[in-house]
């Protein structure tokens, strides 16, 4: 179907705000899907606005509107990496609970592209850059990629910490973790990594969206206007690159749900309980970090 014959297609049948593809199998008649049960998902969907997607902590996080700023202090740039480094590293942990839990070999894979990712195996892209010294694709598969000890994403993080002074023994441990961090690990190993199917993609919509909704963009911002204020270059790579993959996963995290949702008998309420459970999780961390921040600047 070209895009002009799905859109028609949508404003016949009143499904405007379905994804492309629902709309083609649709179209095509595929099995789970039907008008009546697109149209309870668009009525669902507006739910989703509702009572998950105007999360406090996806609609306004103070710690990184404050961090975008700039002002933070060394000793405040070195807590936070610390415990970045910790969640870094524990998501780990739920990626591969992701990947052992998923109910079918397309979901597995799903995971296990993230996983491997995540510990150096680079996405072999059309487009990828060729610049050994570059942090490669956001496009493309991990199928043929080529991996490498300082493409994981640790290390990049590593990166920074190592030019604000802080040893390899000094980050990424859970020992290193603050409560509110170590409960939204635990929190993601529990929903994301979850052995309920249903509760693990509630838990990842709810990831995605809170990863899409800019936070990225403000750390960005933040270490920009530190490394100006203070002379320093640290090196941004982590946070950029993941910027630049959320940009994309959006539209990703929206086809997975529709269908899931028509392929599926999906309990909606759980699917929003669970969401919002997770992003309580998250909200936690960054909770966490703002009051650290500010018992620093008390004590400094």
């Amino acid at each position: 179907m070209h895009n002009k014959l799905v859109n028609s297609f949508a404003h016949k049948h009143r499904l405007e705000g379905l994804t492309e593809p629902s709309l083609i199998a649709l179209n095509e008649g595929q099995m789970g899907y039907s008008i009546n049960k697109a149209k309870r998902f668009l009525k669902f969907q507006r739910r989703i606005n509702r009572e998950l997607l105007k999360h406090r902590i996806i609609i306004d996080n103070p710690y990184t509107s404050w961090f975008e700023q700039g002002d933070q202090t060394l000793i405040q740039i070195k807590a936070f990496i610390i415990q970045f480094s910790v969640f870094s590293n524990q998501f780990l942990i739920a990626q591969l609970k992701k990947m052992i839990h998923a109910d079918t070999l397309e979901s597995m894979r799903a995971s296990k592209e993230i996983l491997a990712n995540e510990i150096g195996v680079r996405f072999k892209s059309s487009r990828q850059a060729t610049d050994e010294g570059s942090l490669g694709s956001t496009e493309g598969s991990i199928e043929g990629g080529i991996f490498r000890f300082a493409a994981g994403h640790f290390e990049w993080l590593y990166n920074i910490a190592k030019k604000l002074d802080l040893s390899f023994a000094e980050i990424g441990q859970p020992k290193h973790g603050a409560r509110p961090t170590l409960f939204f690990c635990d929190e993601l190993i529990r929903l994301y990594g979850g052995e309920d199917y249903q509760i693990s993609q509630a838990a990842s919509y709810a990831v995605e969206n809170w990863a899409a909704a800019g936070f990225w963009g403000q750390l960005i911002q933040g270490f920009k206007r530190f490394n100006e204020r203070n002379g320093m270059d640290l090196p941004l790579g982590f946070f950029i690159w993941h910027d630049q993959l959320e940009s994309q996963h959006a539209a990703h995290t929206q086809e997975e749900l529709e269908e899931l949702y028509f392929t599926l008998n999906l309990d909606e309420d759980g699917f929003i309980r669970y969401g919002n459970e997770m992003l309580d999780g998250v909200a936690t961390f960054w909770d966490g970090l703002d009051e650290q921040r500010r018992e620093l600047a008390a004590v400094h």
